[in-house]
């Protein structure tokens, strides 16, 4: 049986993790290596990909890095350059680049909120804006962009800017998936939930629980209504289908990753 994404190029924006265990890029790149894609896979901290790199070899996969900044254009363009010279396609975009900040809009600067929207937002047209034409090209590829439950619904603290952003996300998706449907690309978004990700003990868990990671973990527990949290590894599978021709007829939709939050009340 072959492997679902046999011979197909990935390109993931934030392909690393801010520590050790699953986070949702790493995650990624590993999952879909094992599925058969050559990985190249781009950060702005490559400290962070060490990991990914291992875990990627691991797996019996190949993967290239790079270092980038998403909230430049220039850079973006650097890399998708690099990857075209590498494997010669892009089969398949993964846009996992974000960030939260705190506060609503009386609390928030106004540069907070501008640097949100560079960080979660203006990433995704920026990188849509130079891979597009090379699919186009091509006349296949899939695009998975990462949302949250945040642009959904409320998930326990106020952060007007992150919310918006990644509302933002899911609808830029749809407009793109319609544009592009006649040319052969699929755009779809993947919406994660709270999951045990190393963000929640390198940053979460000191910015909205004095450092108890565990009291961090029990709030978000809380919150799902099975009884386990997801990590980076149910992302993945997620894009997994999303990126694999057995999702062929399915573009401009979410896939929600959260254990059933968003559909609870509360």
């Amino acid at each position: 049986m072959s492997r679902r994404l046999e011979g197909k190029v990935t390109l993931i924006m934030g392909a690393g993790s801010v520590g050790p265990g699953w986070g949702n890029g790493r995650a990624m790149a590993v999952r879909f290596a094992e599925e058969g894609s050559k990985i190249f896979g781009v950060d702005r901290d490559l400290a962070r990909m060490e990991e990914t790199i291992e875990r990627v070899k691991s797996a019996g996969g190949e993967i290239e890095t790079a270092f980038c900044d998403v909230t430049q254009s220039q850079s973006i363009a650097d890399v998708v350059k690099a990857c075209m010279e590498r494997y010669g396609r892009i089969d398949v975009l993964v846009n996992n680049v974000g960030g939260s900040a705190a506060g609503g809009p009386v609390e928030m600067s106004e540069e907070v909120f501008d640097l949100q929207v560079d960080h979660n937002l203006k990433s995704v047209f920026l990188t849509c804006k130079h891979v597009l034409p090379i699919m186009e090209a091509q006349g296949s590829g899939a695009i998975i962009n990462m949302a949250s439950t945040s642009g959904i619904r409320w998930t326990g603290s106020a952060q007007v800017a992150y919310a918006a952003t990644k509302a933002g996300v899911i609808q830029m998706s749809k407009v793109i998936a319609i544009q592009y449907a006649k040319k052969g690309i699929r755009v779809n978004t993947v919406v994660p939930g709270q999951l045990h990700t190393p963000m929640v003990e390198v940053r979460l868990a000191g910015q909205r629980a004095g450092g108890d990671v565990a009291k961090l973990l029990e709030q978000r527990q809380a919150r799902i209504p099975l009884p386990f949290m997801g990590d980076g590894r149910d992302t993945a599978n997620a894009a997994l289908y999303l990126a694999s021709d057995e999702a062929r007829f399915v573009t401009g939709t979410e896939i929600i990753v959260d254990g059933g939050m968003s559909v609870r009340c509360g």
